[in-house]
């Protein structure tokens, strides 16, 4: 199938690398997957990478990005059947799905990286106008045996209905959320309600953000198994680090 989009005229001016976070599971206690991140080859962070992508750019960008990722954590990851690659995707600069998973394909093959550990996750905080066209996306990943997640849920534009439209297999609470969840009793009431909305529909639950311990055990007790943030690691660039607070 053609992508008139998936044009390669706007090519992009710069390298891109990744820095990776691990992703802990509380409940096996281990390393339940990575999240790539972007970088500049020099390690420069994302806001300076992101700052030099032209509009006419992004879909190569994101093109990019998923290639990068998939290549180093073929390299990095002991186990690629045993971890999760997780890959921050652009709903709008992809036009028509299956045409713009080629390259993503033929990475995974070429690296013999398994689909089934690659995980999409799209940011709530990005506007999608067609939910029909996201919903196309989302269907056309889980066919290919991706799994399928909500970045930065509670903080963006759609809120609910991004669930009213469809189920994704997880969704990460906004760190913006649970920041002193601890000590907030509207922030815990907040958590609870989504914890017992995703058990509901049969989505994971992935608090993301997380700084002290005190966080980590008041959403552990809410019944959160997947955590992320720098009381476990900081982002190491084209690097794995461990956890370093796992409980």
């Amino acid at each position: 199938m053609s992508c008139d989009g998936c044009s390669p005229a706007s090519a992009l001016d710069l390298d891109v690398s990744m820095a990776f976070q691990p992703i802990y599971d509380a409940v096996d206690e281990r390393v339940w997957g990575y999240e790539a991140l972007v970088r500049g080859v020099g390690g420069e962070g994302a806001a300076e990478v992101l700052a030099q992508v032209r509009p006419d750019q992004r879909y190569r960008f994101d093109q990019d990005c998923r290639v990068t990722a998939i290549e180093l954590a073929s390299r990095l990851f002991p186990d690629p059947e045993q971890l999760k690659l997780s890959i921050n995707f652009m709903p709008n600069a992809v036009y028509e799905p299956s045409a713009c998973l080629r390259a993503t394909l033929r990475a995974a093959d070429r690296h013999g990286f398994p689909l089934t550990s690659i995980m999409f996750e799209f940011t709530e905080d990005e506007q999608v106008a067609d939910t029909e066209h996201l919903t196309g996306i989302i269907a056309e990943y889980r066919k290919r045996g991706f799994t399928t997640a909500i970045d930065d849920f509670g903080a963006g534009h759609a809120g609910l209905s991004l669930l009213v439209d469809f189920q994704p297999d997880l969704i990460k609470i906004d760190m913006l959320v649970i920041r002193g969840v601890d000590t907030d009793p509207a922030r815990q009431a907040v958590v609870a309600g989504v914890v017992h909305m995703a058990d509901a529909l049969g989505i994971t639950v992935l608090a993301e953000g997380i700084e002290t311990e005190a966080e980590y055990l008041t959403l552990r007790g809410a019944g959160i198994r997947l955590f992320q943030g720098y009381w476990f690691a900081r982002p190491a660039f084209e690097a794995l680090p461990p956890p370093q607070n796992p409980r």
